[in-house]
């Protein structure tokens, strides 16, 4: 197998023009902390660590950012070509290669844009300076009287000489100084400017680039067989059975592990079926059920946080409190290819995994130990992933492939799990119950607001330790799982976004943390962020409602920030709220968060209908609006705004996982439906560019106001306020009956 993924592309955007070498100071690129350098730069100094200046006049760019069609790696292209002063065609691009590339940690938290950029952008400009100072002592000329072309460098009079001739060694094995100026954004090519998203091109002409459709050479094909349950533990398997089965070579036990290895993918699926249904488990029933499972939530012990508590300084009692609860169930990342892996075990004893997972490097060390193998022998090469935002099964196919692959030392095996498997056993995104409650003067105007979040976790990712991979638990000798955390400023976890971004006299927000997991949950898109703004804006809704007030206007009273209040405006008028004329049966909501406090501002406004008969709700229309800070490409920021708002719609008005009191019962889409082409709305984004300002993560801004603007829509066509998600058919009527 390759053991690195090459995601460039040639051939598009062709080269115009030149570069004049030109310098300014550096432009909010750094991300976080005091450093001169950018956080991601620091932790990876050494400049060949990003950068390979090429002996056939291309350049390598390394990322430890992966690409899961966000245009991660697009963007951090556009950064690199710019900074040095090349066309882009000349760049390759390798990411996530665990052995080759820079530790950026895992790729989620929509972090990519503030922290990979900045890196690239700083580790480029090094380089360009380090390259300029040779030129000049070559060249016997002024540094500040060169030219830079396309990676040649040129003197007055014609001398001249290129990055390539430059570097002819191990030049680049420096660390990185921060003495680099950034170059002048007015004389950028491509930052700033819709460039085509490097990975497109292969899968629109039908390439084989996912994970899911690699098959090398001399592979074999693996299968897991899952216990009944979580709890469930093996009693006996019959193994010789199953080994005589067609095209098995293999059936792997450890401890309450199943697995099979065979020639083809569907005899490995057949064994795994018939390794589960024929093997003897103890099983266990104690989850709470779907529906039970907002109750549990507000009485199992918890860990209570208050993250704000302000009270309001005078000003009498409250003419009126109002208050409600919110619930959000617990939701699958529903990835359109079953995750999948293929492993290796080399004769260097270095098992090499080819992964999906967005976390290749903390992956790779918690498999290290899971196997027992020497620091360094796993490695992980990042390969796209059909569908993912989140922590889904990528890691544990992941796992499970190396585990076959162990037990099969030269062979690549590869496993892909079935969609009952995948449906049933993904860390979903947790279930949540938010409570709101505020009071209010004479004229609806806000005094005192408080809001409780009841959650489970939203973060078990591998982060190095094997007892957050699935099949690690029921080895023989197991791992245990550790005891989730919950993230604390300013990401937070399941209370992001549970902060308000408005200024009220008096404001309180706590969160009861529950560390029990009655079903396997971790990171999906904006974790918290989701259900907390879907009842941060659902309620504020209620309140400019009770004050007889404009929801538009409403927000603005309370939002100082001039951004936030850019962007609601900037959704507003776009949507056309002023001129939007009401008719039976239809609505109008719109919300507004800044992700994570501190991430991109995005507000959503949609035109809903509801048919009164039935319940249905049908989204018109959606408007969005975004500022990001700078823009690096703005086509893909929009993209991931439709795309963070369609798949939000789906969770909104569909997604729900089913359970009774031993499994799960969503194990299809049929059982879990998401939404179709025919019900995706036109959308239309408007983008605000705030050249100069840092990057601000985008990719999972627009998911908690959609939801609430969905909300706020129906309540607006219909009079009731649907406040357990999904917002399904039933739910609606029961609604509109209460």
């Amino acid at each position: 197998m390759n053991s690195s993924l090459v995601m460039g592309r040639r051939g598009f955007l062709a080269a115009t023009g030149f570069l004049a070498l030109s310098f300014a100071v550096p432009h909010g690129a750094f991300a976080a902390g005091d450093s001169k350098l950018p956080s991601d730069l620091e932790k990876n100094p050494m400049l060949n660590s990003w950068i390979r200046i090429n002996s056939d006049g291309t350049v390598t760019l390394l990322i430890g950012k992966v690409e899961l069609g966000q245009g991660a790696v697009t963007m951090a292209a556009q950064c690199c070509a710019d900074e040095l002063m090349i066309d882009i065609n000349r760049l390759n691009v390798i990411s996530g290669d665990t052995r080759v590339c820079p530790d950026e940690g895992t790729t989620a938290g929509s972090q990519s844009a503030p922290y990979c950029a900045p890196a690239v952008q700083q580790a480029s400009a090094d380089v360009r300076l380090m390259l300029t100072k040779m030129a000049a002592e070559k060249l016997g000329a002024k540094i500040e009287d060169l030219v830079v072309e396309d990676g040649m460098i040129s003197a007055p009079g014609g001398a001249h000489v290129t990055y390539w001739e430059l570097v002819t060694g191990d030049e680049l094995n420096v660390a990185a100084t921060g003495e680099g100026h950034l170059i002048d954004p007015m004389k950028y090519r491509y930052m700033g400017k819709s460039v085509i998203r490097l990975d497109i091109p292969a899968k629109m002409t039908g390439d084989k680039v996912f994970i899911q459709e690699t098959n090398p050479e001399g592979v074999k094909y693996g299968a897991v067989a899952r216990p009944p349950t979580y709890k469930a533990t093996l009693v006996k398997a019959d193994i010789d059975r199953i080994s005589a089965m067609p095209g098995v070579l293999k059936v792997v036990q450890n401890g309450s592990f199943l697995g099979v290895i065979a020639d083809h993918q569907d005899q490995a699926w057949a064994a795994a079926v018939a390794l589960e249904t024929t093997s003897e488990w103890k099983v266990e029933s104690v989850l709470p059920t779907s529906d039970g499972i907002f109750d549990w939530l507000k009485t199992t012990p918890s860990e209570v946080t208050e993250w704000v508590n302000t009270p309001r300084v005078g000003g009498g009692d409250a003419a009126k409190v109002i208050e409600n609860e919110y619930m959000r169930p617990y939701h699958m990342h529903g990835s359109i290819g079953t995750s999948a892996a293929i492993a290796q075990m080399g004769a260097d004893g270095v098992m090499t995994i080819h992964t999906a997972s967005q976390s290749v490097f903390s992956t790779a060390t918690a498999i290290q130990k899971m196997l027992g193998l020497e620091e360094g022998k796993v490695q992980c090469v990042h390969t796209q992933g059909s569908g993912c935002y989140g922590h889904n099964n990528a890691d544990d196919a992941s796992a499970d492939a190396a585990l076959l692959a162990a037990a099969m030392p030269g062979t690549p095996i590869k496993l892909q799990y079935t969609r009952e498997q995948e449906h049933a056993w993904e860390p979903y995104g947790s279930a949540m119950v938010m409570q709101t409650k505020a009071g209010v003067d004479a004229d609806g105007n806000i005094l005192d607001w408080n809001m409780e979040i009841y959650s489970t976790p939203h973060g078990t990712r591998p982060g190095g330790n094997p007892g957050n991979l699935l099949s690690a638990r029921y080895l023989e000798t197991p791992f245990e799982m550790p005891t989730p955390k919950d993230g604390g400023a300013p990401n937070y976890a399941a209370t992001r976004n549970g902060i308000p971004a408005y200024t009220f006299p008096g404001t309180r927000v706590a969160t009861h943390y529950i560390t029990e997991m009655p079903l396997r949950v971790s990171s999906t898109r904006g974790l918290g962020a989701y259900a907390n703004v879907f009842a941060i804006e659902s309620f504020m809704d209620e309140l400019a409602r009770n004050a007889g007030a404009d929801p538009v206007e409403y927000r603005l009273r309370y939002l100082e920030d001039p951004r936030a209040r850019d962007v609601l405006t900037k959704c507003a008028e776009t949507f056309g709220w002023d001129t939007w004329e009401a008719r039976p049966g239809f609505g109008r909501g719109i919300a507004f968060a800044r992700y994570k406090n501190l991430a991109a501002y995005t507000a959503v406004a949609v035109e809903v209908q509801v048919t009164a008969r039935n319940g249905r709700v049908r989204v018109v229309r959606a408007v969005a609006a975004n500022d990001s800070g700078q823009m690096i490409n703005p086509d893909g920021i929009t993209n991931q705004i439709e795309g963070g708002l369609i798949q939000s719609l789906s969770w909104t008005l569909k997604e729900e996982v089913k359970f009774d009191d031993t499994k799960v019962l969503s194990r299809d889409w049929a059982s879990y439906p998401i939404i179709t082409f025919n019900e995706v709305p036109p959308v239309t984004v408007a983008l605000i560019d705030r050249p100069g300002e840092p990057f601000l993560g985008t990719g999972e801004s627009s998911q908690g106001p959609t939801s609430a603007a969905v909300g706020n829509a129906v309540f607006d066509a219909v009079g009731a306020r649907v406040t357990r998600l999904p917002m399904t058919p039933d739910r609606v009527k029961a609604a509109m009956k209460a």
